[in-house]
């Protein structure tokens, strides 16, 4: 049984739903015991988005970065045609720290082998970007570009690829948030070798291929959802007219 809102509207409506649910946490709790708000914030956004899930979509299985490990393992997931993938609260750290605004609720549908629909609210931001209605791409530029990478820690294989294909790279803080910002003009790639999760990519990369961005694995092969194992270890998102540079410069740095 489903209720009348398409699933676009639901990933839409959820995850900035939450947005708000954690932009409440952290006015209430304050900044003080940054591992507290954290721990309360993921919380809150996971229990809200598994009951609404539970609501408005009982048939489907769902794979939350917040489940238990049995939960994960459920066999019944692998096997479902529906399948939700969330993060409530990609960019713990960032949540945390007072004035940054570069974290992200995600939400995405995985149904029978594809990305059918997905959002990313970025509260603090005051938006969320949907498969509803993607985001209109920016032209790529003429000479040098930007590439997002970790706040905390940019890998040495992305600082190697930048110098090799003339890009700059530009700190920013949730896998969501890096997306985002490829899809919003801020830079106009994402690179990432350094393990991730399902739940971290997901929904971005569905508004990505959504908008007509390019969205692979480094090998260039599409990234593939509802495994087993959840580990997702690389992702490239970029314009399109840069992926076919990006990926040649990959494969020049691995010969």
């Amino acid at each position: 049984m489903m209720t009348n809102r398409d699933d676009h509207t639901v990933a839409a409506d959820l995850a900035t739903e939450a947005g708000a649910l954690l932009l409440a946490v952290r006015e209430r709790e304050g900044f003080g015991d940054p591992g507290a708000l954290r721990a309360k914030g993921d919380r809150a956004a996971h229990e809200f988005l598994m009951e609404a899930l539970a609501r408005l979509r009982p048939d489907d299985s769902v794979l939350s970065e917040e489940a238990t490990r049995e939960e994960r393992l459920d066999p019944r997931r692998l096997s479902a045609d529906r399948v939700w993938i969330v993060d409530p609260l990609d960019g713990t750290r960032e949540f945390s720290e007072e004035g940054r605004a570069d974290w992200a609720v995600h939400v995405a549908l995985w149904e029978r082998g594809r990305l059918a629909a997905g959002a990313v609210a970025l509260p603090a931001q005051g938006r969320t970007l949907t498969t509803a209605e993607p985001p209109k791409l920016p032209a790529a530029p003429e000479g040098r570009f930007r590439i997002a990478v970790s706040r905390t820690r940019p890998p040495e294989f992305v600082r190697r690829l930048a110098d090799h294909v003339g890009a700059d790279l530009v700190p920013i803080g949730s896998a969501g948030a890096k997306i985002s910002a490829v899809l919003t003009g801020e830079v106009e790639a994402y690179v990432h070798a350094g393990g991730q999760y399902e739940w971290d990519s997901a929904a971005p990369v569905a508004v990505a291929l959504a908008a007509g961005a390019h969205a692979s694995r480094i090998d260039g092969t599409p990234p593939v959802y509802n495994q087993a194992d959840p580990s997702l270890p690389d992702i490239l998102v970029s314009l399109p007219d840069l992926a076919r540079s990006l990926l040649a410069g990959i494969r020049d740095l691995h010969r």
